[in-house]
């Protein structure tokens, strides 16, 4: 059940829609707030390790400290929001960097700091904030309607770009008047308005018959998933390649404002603003873009606007010319990566959805990472506008991916899991029970050999995804249209996960499967253990909670 509306004053299907939910209003508000204080803690601390150190790689050191633990914890941070409830996660979270930046902030003013001891402290800030964003990012969709999350996703772009448009300057002038003790004091207070909205948010919760997953087993589920997927791998594939070509616009823009327009920090702060400016117009126009054309078709024009903006931004001396190139690149950076977003949204069940979102960010951070630095090499081989027009023709040519990799409909599809009741069995199992192997017998006419041979090639990745192993589809030599589809699960309780884990459309075919079945008997499914005796034997049989089988659902 997600929040009623507070209001009908915001358009029903434009960017402003999610405004109408009081938890999303809240939420959206408090973690502006929250990304400001972010930006301006940032300031601080490259300020107070450069009053400590002349070496520019202790100050470079920051930004990596801050951004490291997205790289080492995302992945595990997507599958403990996935089995934990995702505003705890996120609360949870919020503490940890509250008392990083608590303790920045005190040893600030005690003048205790040392170098390693600011890295360490943006390593925990930084650690939390890992850890938050794949709960958030996945928490969204629970605060309202599904036809409403892509401007939701939309809107948080808006609110990132918000931030970083304002953030550091806010945190020059408050260094600058108060020293880095301040802006340490100011981001920690800006974490106290989020947790309270996260506080007073009334998630709505279905509690599961079944226990979550340990953290090792949600991890596998995510990967196993993310991997049979094929409209997830699609996604993070050009997602990542689109970090790696349009980053080089992040990397170098410092570069640019020195060497290209010869200015200095006031120019780079323009170019800057600019930029931000243009991911702002991007993400308030993404319901346009989505309503007008595909996936595909947005994403490549993205890419090809891209494409020109940066070429304008290499061929151009003027700091007007640039900053329009900036602007234009700033919308359709926003854009794709919002388009992306969506896409891996609306793509993954609410079980795995938070692993979903760890995987694109990290295969989006880290093709910006690779980008960077492999521009960075062409820079000092060729200059930087050299580097600019190369990665400018990457740009307009990776539309062409789209004949090998076409984005997936982003629609949404309102599919969600359903639990159902357990199997009938007479052995007595337990959750640890297993392996468990599953045949299922089709009788299938032999003109529809072929369309159910089709078929089961997209039975075979939706039950790999949910958490079967060891898939085989097998024909009797001694009867031709008797087909056996085998496949096997490491305990009973991991079965009951698999079985309740397919979405409205995989049930769907199942029922294709089924229908191809000809003769009297239905079809033959049959669950057996592979490994009868000596099995771990657990408090609580599994007998006890028995129903009769349901045949499509396996």
């Amino acid at each position: 059940m997600t929040n009623k509306p507070s209001s009908r004053t915001f358009s029903a299907d434009g960017i402003t829609a999610p405004f109408r939910y009081a938890a999303f209003r809240r939420i959206w508000l408090a973690s502006l707030l929250s990304s400001l204080g972010a930006l301006v803690r940032g300031v601080g601390a490259a300020w107070a390790m450069t009053q400590m150190t002349s070496s520019a790689d202790m100050v470079a050191l920051v930004q990596t400290a801050l951004m490291l633990p997205v790289m080492l914890i995302s992945i595990p941070a997507g599958a403990i929001a996935d089995i934990h409830d995702r505003r705890i996660v996120a609360l949870f979270s919020l503490f940890i960097s509250l008392a990083g930046a608590t303790a920045l902030t005190t040893l600030a003013w005690l003048d205790l700091f040392t170098p390693n001891l600011l890295l360490a402290l943006c390593f925990v800030v930084g650690s939390g904030a890992a850890l938050m964003d794949p709960a958030w990012q996945s928490s969204v969709n629970e605060q309202m309607p599904s036809e409403a999350l892509p401007a939701a996703v939309a809107l948080n772009g808006v609110n990132y770009n918000i931030a970083r448009s304002v953030g550091p300057a806010i945190g020059g002038i408050v260094v600058g008047a108060a020293g880095a003790v301040a802006a340490f004091a100011l981001n920690a207070l800006l974490y106290l308005p989020l947790m309270l909205a996260l506080f007073l948010w009334k998630r709505p919760t279905e509690p599961s018959r079944l226990p979550p997953e340990n953290l090792h087993r949600a991890i596998v589920s995510g990967v196993r998933y993310i991997m049979h997927s094929p409209s997830m791998k699609i996604v993070l594939t050009r997602s990542m390649i689109m970090g790696v070509f349009g980053g080089a616009i992040i990397a170098l823009m410092p570069l640019v404002a020195r060497d290209l327009l010869r200015g200095g920090a006031e120019t780079f702060g323009i170019i800057l603003s600019a930029f931000g400016l243009g991911a702002v117009i991007g993400a308030v126009n993404i319901t346009e873009i989505r309503k007008r054309m595909s996936g595909e078709a947005a994403i490549s024009a993205c890419a090809v606007s891209m494409g020109g903006a940066v070429a304008a931004v290499a061929l151009s001396r003027g700091p007007a010319l640039t900053g329009i190139a900036l602007v234009l690149a700033g919308a359709v950076w926003m854009m794709a990566w919002v388009l992306f977003g969506i896409g891996v949204q609306l793509s993954a069940p609410r079980w795995v959805v938070a692993r979903s979102l760890a995987a694109y960010q990290a295969a989006s951070s880290g093709g910006i990472a690779a980008g960077s630095w492999a521009w960075g090499q062409v820079t000092d081989v060729a200059g930087v506008d050299v580097a600019l027009l190369w990665a400018a023709a990457f740009l307009l040519a990776s539309p062409l991916l789209g004949l090998w990799l076409p984005m997936p409909r982003t629609s949404a599809r309102g599919e969600e899991p359903e639990m159902l009741e357990d199997p009938k069995v007479r052995l007595p199992l337990t959750e640890r029970s297993g392996p468990l192997v599953v045949e299922i017998e089709y009788r299938v006419a032999q003109q529809n050999e072929r369309a159910f041979f089709n078929l089961m090639r997209d039975v075979q990745l939706f039950r790999q995804r949910n958490g079967a192993y060891g898939w085989s589809i097998a024909r009797d030599t001694a009867d031709p249209e008797l087909w056996t589809e085998r496949y096997h699960c490491p305990t009973w309780l991991d079965y009951l996960r698999q079985r309740n884990r397919a979405t409205q459309s995989e049930r769907a075919l199942d029922r294709q499967a089924m229908a191809f079945h000809i003769g009297p008997e239905p079809v033959r499914v049959r669950r057996m253990l592979e490994r009868p005796f000596g099995s771990p034997q657990l408090k609580g049989d599994a007998t006890n909670r028995t129903a009769n089988p349901d045949l499509p659902s396996n």
